[in-house]
């Protein structure tokens, strides 16, 4: 996978560098793209052309992941989540749409419950409001630290993808993998730590704004619970169920890019 754009650091006011690309579309609403863990901006690819005809359209590495800087030590929500409203003052960008999957996910419940008069509406894919038990998070990270990120593979990739996916696209698992293998143990370790802390339950019924859920049939890591739970959680959501694993914006490319348009061009 390849992201064709011009991508740019900036720096964090904690001297962290992210990087990211903004494709302007003059005159458009913008929408930002954030990563789930253990992949880079480059998982937005089957989106970014369709998106580019509607939307201005920002894409970043998530702090430890791709080319943005890995800082050692534990990551926080808060941490990624003052990430990208930084970077939508970087911008000056004062209100957006905003799409994660994964713990981008939880970035963007993140937004909506402490900064939602940035977001005009959010798209929430694949993810959860807590994943427990937090010990299993930590179990990775000490997995990860002696072993290295590649020891864990094959059992992220049980739960990213389905076995039929797998199974019929070596091409786009060998890209995954080469993905995948690019991330640093420490940014992976950091991000590990934002979700083993993490519990937005808390918070969850203060999301007022036009929600869209996406869940995967197949989904290991958030099964369809967790977005069930979500939607009876907020005002102004939605929920739609595509036949995927964990990213379904890779093995439902179509449908998963159908539903974004269908619920953000009404608006």
């Amino acid at each position: 996978m390849s992201l064709n754009s011009l991508a740019i650091k900036f720096m964090e006011n904690d001297g962290c560098n992210i990087h990211y690309s903004h494709h302007v579309n003059a005159g458009k609403p913008t929408l930002v793209l954030s990563n789930s863990l253990g992949t880079t901006m480059a998982m937005w690819e089957p989106q970014l052309e369709v998106l580019k005809n509607h939307f201005s359209v920002v894409c970043y590495d998530s702090r430890g992941h791709g080319c943005s800087d890995v800082f050692p030590g534990s990551y926080s929500l808060d941490r990624l989540g003052c990430d990208v409203v930084e970077l939508l003052d970087f911008l000056d960008l004062d209100k957006v749409h905003f799409c994660g999957l994964s713990i981008g996910g939880m970035v963007g419940q993140w937004l909506a419950a402490r900064f939602p008069g940035r977001i005009n509406s959010l798209v929430l894919a694949n993810t959860s409001a807590c994943i427990e038990p937090s010990s299993m998070w930590q179990d990775r990270i000490n997995h990860v630290q002696k072993e290295g990120l590649l020891s864990i593979w094959a059992n992220v990739l049980a739960r990213w993808l389905s076995a039929d996916f797998i199974k019929n696209n070596a091409e786009e698992v060998g890209s995954m993998k080469a993905m995948f293998s690019s991330i640093d143990s420490d940014g992976y370790c950091g991000c590990c730590a934002a979700i083993r802390d993490m519990d937005l339950r808390q918070v969850a019924n203060l999301n007022k704004l036009p929600t869209l859920i996406i869940a995967g049939a197949q989904d290991l890591a958030t099964p369809i619970e967790h977005s069930e739970y979500l939607l009876s959680q907020y005002s102004d959501g939605k929920l739609i169920t595509l036949d995927a694993g964990h990213l379904s914006n890779i093995e439902q490319t179509e449908g998963f890019n159908q539903a974004i348009l269908d619920f953000l061009v009404e608006r």
